[in-house]
This record gives structure tokens, C-alpha cells and sequence, in this order.
């Protein structure tokens, strides 16, 4: 990327963390967030600044092993970058493709996170096109290396979102937009959720049902490995249905 370039993404860097702080995704100075702009670099965010207060000068150069550049703009102005950098580079790592992370505390997510609830699988469509399967990785302590490790082991080729136990969750994409779109889509999937709790009945989509939703999200161009295997969809459900009547659960 040349220079004007790198200051457009700056710039949306500062925008998708304002989306992200009124949606109450992150409070205080939770949360970060990167974008990668070549094979060496990437941006992130500082460490210690609430989300919906970044500005360019804000946005931190690392490189590829989690060393901040200190001739950048940031460096100079005193901004230090993200502890959870690592995390990021551990997911670019993994998945050449990816080119943006975010990771947040989206609260309704959240609280499957620390509740240990799976997120259920053939509820909604459109959680099921955008997001597909969203697994949960095991606790561990934040900034340290096993934290990506944990998550990384739950991510293939089709993977975009993964809850963190007892955490939060990290959205990853071709670009930092469509991240936060994963984002958005998870809490308020997550959210209908615990709507469907209260009202006390729910309907899980049928095998049958489950393939044709399946089949039209390849038709989109989005690659869907539980096509291979529909016998697997849903078995992380139970937790989740725990409570309802027998006579309401899966048609």
C-alpha cells in the first residue's frame, strides 16, 4: 500500500471502533483490532484507548514478529500497540486469506463465552450464510500466547468468527468491514438467542431444510464444509436447548 492508502485505513480503523463503541460492543478501552497492508506489516490499535476515541495518529505499525515500528506516527506520539497484538498474528498466520481481525466483547456473544453454551446451529439462516459454524475455544489468559493458539486450533478454512471462553469473540475477514459485519451478525444472532429463551419455544431447522439453506450459501460463492457431513449439524445444540419442552424442539 502506498501512503495514501495506509491513511484510508486509518482512517476506517477509526470508524469501524466508533461502530464499535456505540453498539457497546467494547467499553472503557476494551477490544482491538488490525488490518494487514503488506506481507511485513500490519496496523492495530493502541493499547489503553477507548474504541470510540481513535484518531490516525492513534493507529500503531507492527511488524510481523509484534514489534512496533518506532518511526511511525504513533511511536512518536507516545501510542503503544495492542497487547493482543499476537493474538492477530497468530490468526494471519494461520489463514494467509485473512487481512483484517477484530476482537471484541459483544455481550450477548459473551455471555455463551463465559456461560460455556455452544452457539446452536440451524436456528436462523442467516447466521448459519454469514457466519456457519462458530465454535468456542477453550479460557485462556489474555495477551499470553497460548490464548491464540487456543483459538487458532478451532479455525479452518471456512472459519470467521470463534467465541474465547469465559472472553469474548474475534471476527476475522478479506477486509476490516466485512469483520465488523461478522461481528455485528454474531451479537445479534446471539441475542435472538436469548430472546427465543424467553419466549420458551423454538424451531430448529429439519436435515432437509438444513442442506437446501446449505445449498443456497454455496450458490452465493461461500464454501460450506457441512454439506460433507450434515450428521454433525447441531450436535453441540443440546446445551442450548436444554429447558425446552421435549415437544418443542426440533421438528
Amino acid at each position: 500500500m502506498n501512503e495514501n492508502q495506509i491513511q484510508r485505513v486509518k482512517h476506517e480503523m477509526c470508524e469501524v471502533g466508533k461502530r464499535i463503541w456505540q453498539k457497546g460492543f467494547c467499553a472503557g478501552n476494551e477490544g482491538n483490532h488490525s488490518v494487514r497492508i503488506s506481507d511485513d506489516w500490519l496496523l492495530c490499535t493502541p493499547t489503553g484507548v477507548s474504541k470510540g476515541f481513535l484518531t490516525p495518529e492513534m493507529i500503531c505499525t507492527v511488524d510481523i514478529e509484534g514489534k512496533q515500528l518506532e518511526r511511525c506516527p504513533a511511536a512518536a506520539a507516545g501510542w503503544r500497540r495492542t497487547s493482543e497484538v499476537l493474538l492477530h498474528l497468530q490468526i494471519y498466520a494461520k489463514r494467509p486469506d485473512v487481512k483484517a481481525v477484530i476482537h471484541s466483547h459483544p455481550p450477548h456473544a459473551t455471555a455463551f463465552a463465559c456461560a460455556g453454551v455452544a452457539v446452536p446451529e440451524g436456528i436462523h439462516p442467516e447466521a448459519e450464510v454469514f457466519l456457519g459454524k462458530v465454535k468456542t475455544a477453550p479460557y485462556m489468559t489474555p495477551s499470553y500466547k497460548e490464548l491464540g493458539e487456543s483459538v487458532c486450533n478451532q479455525i479452518g478454512p471456512e472459519t470467521n468468527t470463534v467465541l474465547m471462553g469465559s472472553h469474548g469473540s474475534v471476527n476475522f475477514s478479506t477486509s476490516l468491514m466485512d469483520a465488523y459485519y461478522k461481528l455485528e451478525i454474531l451479537d445479534s444472532y446471539c441475542r435472538l438467542l436469548l430472546l427465543i429463551k424467553q419466549v420458551g419455544r423454538v424451531n430448529v431447522l429439519n436435515p432437509k431444510e438444513m442442506q437446501d439453506l446449505l445449498v443456497v450459501k454455496e450458490k452465493f460463492g461461500i464454501t460450506e464444509p457441512r454439506l460433507k457431513n450434515l450428521t454433525t449439524v447441531g450436535a453441540d445444540n443440546p446445551a442450548y436447548l436444554a429447558g425446552f419442552a421435549p415437544e418443542r424442539e426440533p421438528r
